[in-house]
């Protein structure tokens, strides 16, 4: 049986049954649908209705639920599959409390289920608040996880929409936070189409994601929300787009308050609707009955708005009897359960990613420890585990309290923090540097020391989030905020082996750690149970098997500036200088000997080509590998060779296995400057490893990925 999403018989009939509802509405009513918070129509039987609901890594802001890692810590296990697994988590538990909520008449804000999330925007500067927010800086890898995340929240049943998803924030979006009511975002037509869409694309067309969120921003002058080019031209006519777009909050009052582009809020509601966009996250969609009265836009217009919306309540099984919906009978008692914590505090564990580990220090032995220090202002922040966008969990694990229950009474832990996280002491009372003394007793005192710096969500987010250090959310740079560098140099001085575990949402320029200390681990944000999950990597057992979806650079001074879109000099995929660590770089426990890659054909043809080797894990220990293939078009002009297939394979000591990865023709296409993606005739390399084939990842990993050369013979053109 075909799944809902690609049965356009069921769909046609959810669209007919959906109008059939709205040409009874009354304009004031149809109008009075177009709010996040619509309203109720009682001579119809239709209850009250909120559409703004949050899902980025967890059911959000509405009680308890299962805290996933953040974002941009899930893009780090490079694992679809996982991707979807949590997705499917969030929507069970998503359906819970939704039908939790509704029995006990609860349909307030963030008790739905329609989900903004996925934030598919590209992570292309390391100072961007938001950016933990999303799945990285790769296009590609964006779109693949995205695609899988989609998938698991709105599900495979062949009749009903599990939860419905929301790609986000289309398009061109990626700060500054501080001018997002203003800023016109301008991009080439070649960056526009090779890096900000194709995973909006993916989402569209591949998901068949429900719903779609304009950007606060102008893209190219027009205002994302009343764009007639990204949400007409390109979103409903050349990808075909058959669900509903939603506003960001508030944003369609910035058409007259912060872009100027039109008088005030008569037009400004006025070019939403007739651009494309039917939810107005705000209250702004009440000035529809004056744009009509003055023939700013039509009736009718409005009635396709709401037979949209009222098609995707009609998918969620929202106006179908009470037990003809399978999900309608999810218990509660799923939500937060043994099995839901088990599933994150393993989700947890495969996104850590090793950067550094000298001279094989890690994985701890506490058979052979006494006394183990752990510092620093992220050892006990349960802030750093979640980011933001986050639901409340029943326990949360921090570092600190994920040792402590490791290693029980059988080796002491001492504890300070070090330093605050941002400020120069503790108490404006007290003299600056006032843990110092404390962290260094406890680095005397300890065999190791394990010292959690970064960041948390208080000082990179949104704009306005409440409790934001830097009021923009933006960072202002990459370094270590407040004391955390005189800290680390503290402990490096102690003489004691440091460990430095880094609970961040955006990379840093931690170059003294890399110089200087034993170990490395990136932990991000790594949500309810990351605490757990980092004391068992630290202690083997498990073994890191993350890999970076962001660029850690060496300074600021090699970033573009922020306000400037265009792709040179950003990302693994154009930087020219060397990167302190690369995208797609993170170590393992365990050592893996990758076989001669064969390729199915030398030539690039329709069908693509498939890539197969053999992995041998040839190291002590259990662990899993990611296979990547990048692809380089060997002509001038072009950009690094990119990520463009990945493979994941479990292996125990002594194990060989397998792999194929499949590149379709689309992976070999690059944009012109008109934005047309083609294949052109010529040699491409393909580099197959465990890394990007950079010169730095070469030297870190030790080892260099397999080239591989095919050629096209013919150009391709592979846009819609």
């Amino acid at each position: 049986m075909q799944e809902m999403v690609h049965n356009p018989e069921l769909l046609r009939t959810y669209r007919e049954r959906a109008r059939a509802l709205v040409e009874q509405m009354t304009l004031h009513e149809k109008v009075s649908q177009m709010l996040h918070g619509a309203a109720a129509i009682e001579r119809l039987g239709i209850p009250a209705y909120n559409w703004w609901n949050e899902a980025l890594h967890g059911v959000a802001r509405a009680g308890t639920a299962t805290v996933f890692p953040q974002a941009i810590a899930m893009a780090a296990a490079f694992d679809p599959d996982m991707m979807e697994q949590v997705g499917d988590a969030i929507s069970t538990e998503g359906r819970a409390k939704y039908n939790m909520q509704r029995a006990r008449g609860d349909r307030d804000i963030f008790k739905g289920l329609t989900f903004w999330s996925p934030n598919i925007n590209i992570f292309r500067d390391p100072r961007w608040g938001r950016g933990h927010e999303t799945l990285g800086e790769d296009p590609w890898l964006t779109g693949q996880l995205g695609k899988r995340f989609v998938q698991g929240l709105q599900g495979h049943d062949p009749k009903y929409m599990k939860l419905a998803a929301c790609a986000k924030h289309y398009a061109v979006h990626s700060g500054p936070e501080d001018l997002r009511h203003s800023f016109n975002a301008e991009v080439s037509q070649q960056d526009l189409w090779e890096t900000y869409l194709p995973a909006f694309r993916t989402l569209v067309k591949e998901a068949k994601v429900e719903a779609v969120m304009g950007a606060y921003n102008r893209t190219n002058g027009e205002p994302c929300n009343g764009s007639k080019t990204l949400l007409t031209d390109i979103l409903r006519e050349k990808w075909g787009f058959q669900g509903h777009v939603t506003s960001d909050c508030w944003a369609i009052k910035d058409f007259h308050e912060g872009h100027m582009v039109t008088e005030g809020p008569v037009e400004s509601v006025a070019l939403a609707v007739n651009s494309g966009c039917d939810v107005n996250c705000g209250n702004l969609f009440v000035y529809l009955e004056e744009a009509v009265e003055k023939g700013l836009v039509t009736e009718e217009a409005i009635t396709e708005a709401v037979v949209r919306l009222y098609t995707t309540r009609m998918k969620l099984g929202m106006f179908d009897p009470e037990e003809d919906v399978p999900f309608n009978k999810i218990p509660y008692d799923v939500v937060d359960s043994a099995a839901m914590r088990q599933l994150n505090r393993e989700v947890a564990e495969k996104t850590l990613v090793l950067l550094k580990n000298r001279d094989g220090i890690l994985p701890l032995d506490k058979s052979k420890l006494k006394c183990v220090g752990v510092i620093g202002p992220n050892a006990n922040n349960r802030k750093a585990l979640v980011g933001n966008y986050e639901g409340t969990a029943s326990r949360y694990v921090t570092v600190l309290e994920g040792i402590q229950d490791y290693l029980g009474d059988d080796v002491r832990v001492m504890y300070s923090e070090g330093c605050h996280l941002y400020l120069d002491r503790f108490s404006n009372i007290a003299q600056a540097d006032d843990r110092f003394a404390e962290a260094r007793a406890v680095c005397d005192e300890s065999d190791v020391v394990i010292l959690c710096l970064g960041l948390d969500a208080g000082l990179e987010g949104e704009e306005g989030d409440k409790g934001n250090q830097f009021a923009s959310g933006d960072k202002p740079n990459i370094q270590l905020p407040g004391r955390q560098q005189a800290l680390l140099e503290l402990a490096l001085d102690s003489g004691k082996p440091v460990v430095v575990v880094l609970v961040t949402g955006s990379a840093l320029a931690v170059n003294t750690a890399d110089e200087r200390a034993d170990a490395v681990l990136l932990a991000m944000y790594p949500g309810a149970q990351g605490g757990a999950a980092v004391a068992r990597a630290l202690f083997g057992e498990v073994s890191p098997q993350g890999k970076l979806p962001i660029t850690f650079y060496r300074s600021d001074e090699e970033l573009p500036a922020f306000t400037d879109y265009s792709m040179k000099g950003r990302t693994y995929r154009y930087m020219e200088r060397e990167a302190l660590y690369p995208f797609g770089y993170g170590l393992s426990y365990t050592r893996f000997l990758l076989g001669p890659a064969a390729v199915s054909s030398r030539t690039i043809a329709g069908a693509g080509v498939d890539v197969t080797l053999t992995v041998e894990n040839a190291g002590a220990m259990a662990g899993t590998e990611t296979v990547q293939v990048y692809v380089k078009a060997q002509r001038p002009g072009t950009p690094n060779a990119q990520l463009k297939a990945l493979a994941k394979i479990a292996l125990r000591p002594g194990e060989r296995g397998t792999v194929t990865l499949h590149l379709p023709l689309e992976a070999f296409a690059l944009c012109g400057e008109d934005g047309t993606a083609a294949v052109e005739e010529g040699e491409y390399a393909l580099y197959v490893g465990e890394s990007q084939p950079d010169a730095r990842s070469a030297v870190l990993t030790g080892s260099a990925p397999q080239k591989l050369t095919v050629s096209a013979d013919r150009r391709w053109v592979t846009e819609d």
